[in-house]
């Protein structure tokens, strides 16, 4: 059983940027695929970006290409997502989930694991 426990959310204007961690235990977080998704209130969660179990690759929504990095640190079994340039439109709640082995990184119906999230909110 892997738990997932994300931080870093909070309330900030738009232009700025929020660096989001999720910390992992319970389970070998170099065996996961991670990937961070949100969900806007009224909306479907939604994916916002991925990465493989060896970090060589990543993945991202059109949405946040170019103003958003994923990352992680498999020797501090933490994943980051950093935010730049952040606009009204990116206010959700921000979830990290994990996915064993996983390959195909965009579907949430293919994670195993999921955090509590952490509210992001984008002031105009």
């Amino acid at each position: 059983q892997v738990q997932l426990v994300e931080s870093g959310g909070g309330l900030v204007q738009a232009g700025g940027s929020l660096r989001l961690s999720c910390a992992a235990s319970g389970g070998t977080f170099s065996s996961y695929a991670m990937g961070w998704f949100r969900q806007a209130p009224g909306k479907e969660r939604e994916f916002v970006a991925g990465i493989r179990w060896s970090g060589g690759s990543t993945y991202y929504a059109d949405s946040v290409k170019g103003r958003f990095t994923i990352s992680r640190d498999n020797a501090k079994n933490t994943v980051y997502l950093q935010m730049n340039s952040l606009r009204p439109e990116d206010t959700a709640v921000y979830y990290c989930a994990a996915n064993f082995l996983g390959t195909t990184l965009t579907d949430p119906g293919l994670y195993d694991y999921w955090g509590q999230g952490t509210q992001v909110t984008v002031s105009s």
